[in-house]
């Protein structure tokens, strides 16, 4: 049984392995007081190590000896793999092909085996069911136990030890381990605290959940926020999100780019998709509170480079900061200065620029210059595009 005393006892066995992460003030434009819980600085770059070490320190000689299996998005792979590794235990861990390249090649270098899954979480998660059948290996739930719950539930002790008169806690879900821990553990400290969760929007099968009564399967998930792309709640998540937390909410993959970009530029820290969820919802004042304390849970950071320089460009071009110009143009002398120009005297960099003579109508005196440019917002965009046609150029896109 799920107790606040399981939740004391797991802070307990987790004092020498995890950090106490930092709580930060988040200064940014909305409707409340946004602080951050820096889950994406844990050891192994997520929450997920606390619950994934507190349920294997609670294993038999038996249950250790068979060995561990599990399955993940990647960061409790990483959990499972480095607790394994400090018990001296054999683990396998089966992850979606799709996982970042970074969350594979951390958790097999913690010393697990690695089975890659075609498809989604959902599908990881049914291959591991087959191999622990087939081996007799001990299964370690990412989401769905109570263990689990009570070692992710400690992230509320550490958070309300800090800022006793917080007013809420904002909580990514996948699942819903880490929103049931907290949930469960916030209440029972300080029972008129609010605790949100958050989902990506093509990934909210909690959200969709609650909203039914009843546990709902998702046909599919697609988001960059690939550490909650769950399809389905685990049956006792979806029990404790009913009872403890106040309400879900979900944000779209536009606002998700916006808050990892937002965490980079304001507090110089990188989360992946699902970290940056609780942020995203603060940020565009998706919560039910005005001038509020609030507390965003940044659970990980776990992103690989490759997609993050994507991530960057993209939250670039959706806040204006970045933006792509095609002109017509005659083709005569000084046409392509003259349009550079204007674009100069407005204060916005040209990072790239390419001239196309050969126009799709046939007309040989007409070219093409396609641009991308460094601006300042959106209405810096509409004053150069505005400049650009008032100068007699042809804007195309």
């Amino acid at each position: 049984m799920l107790t606040l005393d399981k939740v004391k006892d797991a802070s307990n066995v987790l004092g020498k392995v995890i950090n106490n992460t930092d709580i930060l003030r988040m200064p940014i434009e909305c409707d409340n007081d946004v602080y951050l819980k820096t889950e994406n600085l844990q050891v192994t770059g997520s929450f997920k190590i606390r619950g994934a070490y507190y349920k294997i320190s609670k294993l038999s000689a038996e249950e250790r000896a068979r060995g561990v299996i599990a399955c993940s998005a990647g960061n409790h792979a990483q959990g499972v793999a480095l607790a394994a590794q400090k018990y001296g235990i054999p683990a396998l861990i089966c992850l979606p092909e799709g996982a970042p390249i970074s969350k594979i090649e951390a958790t097999r270098s913690y010393g697990a085996q690695i089975c890659l899954v075609k498809g989604v979480y959902d599908d990881a998660y049914q291959k591991a069911r087959e191999l622990q059948k087939e081996h007799g290996y001990t299964f370690i739930h990412p989401f769905d136990d109570e263990d689990v719950i009570a070692g992710q539930g400690t992230l509320s002790l550490e958070i309300l030890n800090e800022m006793p008169d917080l007013d809420a806690i904002v909580v990514p879900v996948g699942g819903g381990g880490l929103i049931s821990g907290v949930a469960f553990a916030a209440k029972k400290i300080k029972p008129d605290i609010k605790v949100f969760g958050v989902q990506a929007s093509n990934a909210s099968s909690m959200y969709n959940s609650i909203k039914e009564g009843r546990a709902i399967k998702l046909a599919s998930v697609n988001t960059l926020a690939d550490g909650i792309a769950v399809k389905q709640p685990g049956d006792l998540t979806f029990d404790l999100c009913k009872k403890y937390v106040d309400e879900i909410f979900t944000v779209n993959e536009a606002e998700i780019y916006t808050a990892m970009l937002t965490l980079i530029e304001k507090k110089k820290l990188v989360a992946e998709g699902a970290g940056a969820v609780s942020l995203a919802a603060a940020m565009f004042n998706k919560l039910p509170l005005t001038n509020k304390k609030v507390c965003c849970v940044i659970s990980g950071g776990n992103i690989d480079v490759n997609r993050l320089s994507r991530v960057i460009t993209q939250g670039l071009l959706n806040t204006g900061r970045r933006c792509m110009i095609t002109i017509q143009l005659k083709d005569t002398p000084g046409q392509f200065s003259e349009a550079i120009g204007c674009i100069a005297k407005l204060g916005a960099n040209v990072i790239s620029a390419q001239h196309e003579r050969l126009a799709a109508n046939g007309d040989i005196d007409t070219c093409y210059l396609k641009m991308e440019l460094e601006t300042r917002n959106f209405e810096h965009i509409q004053s150069i595009k505005a400049t650009l046609h008032g100068n007699g150029f042809n804007i195309i896109v």
